[in-house]
């Protein structure tokens, strides 16, 4: 790629930085490995010969490149240990005090780890980064009812972490979900 094309791409990657960092943490759940999957990322975007014009396109593209690599990732791990995923506890910090509002945090991040990797996956694209169904779609290469149900079925999974009793029903609704 020209020293022109790639300042352009680098230029375009900036706005996405912090979204495709949460959603590499929100996947691993290891800064560190968080960390190695983002860096992976970026540097393959600037390396790729053909980058998508539009904006949507090009999100959608980016969070695909980083998905790839952890799933990757993921793969080569699993070959060379038989060990099962460890929770990662420096990932959520310990309250500090014992307000609600801390120990509510604290309780969502605790079952959020707990969560299968598809319904881990599917949230932090939908509920943490905002993405619309019609966007995580294209993403993951799935249909734009199978994301709605993945949704619907992470969502139920981790209410059920928490208890039904702790869950509040948000009156409404994300713009950009149609």
């Amino acid at each position: 790629m020209s020293g022109i094309m790639r300042s352009r791409v680098e230029r375009r990657l900036e706005p996405h930085y912090a979204r495709l960092f949460a959603y590499a943490v929100a996947l691993s759940r290891d800064r560190d490995g968080a960390q190695d999957i983002f860096q992976e990322s970026i540097a393959r975007a600037l390396d790729a010969r053909n980058v998508p014009e539009t904006e949507p396109a090009f999100r959608a593209w980016l969070f695909s490149i980083l998905r790839n690599i952890w799933i990757d990732q993921s793969r080569s791990r699993r070959r060379r240990s038989d060990l099962e995923q460890e929770f990662i506890t420096d990932l959520v910090p310990a309250p500090v005090a014992p307000e609600t509002v801390l120990v509510d945090a604290f309780s969502v991040r605790q079952a959020f780890t707990r969560l299968s990797t598809e319904h881990r996956e599917i949230l932090a694209l939908v509920d943490i980064s905002g993405f619309s169904y019609e966007e995580v779609a294209m993403m993951i290469a799935v249909p734009k009812g199978t994301v709605m149900s993945r949704v619907s079925r992470a969502r139920r999974a981790l209410a059920a972490q928490l208890g039904e009793a702790n869950v509040v029903q948000l009156t409404r609704q994300r713009e950009g979900r149609k």
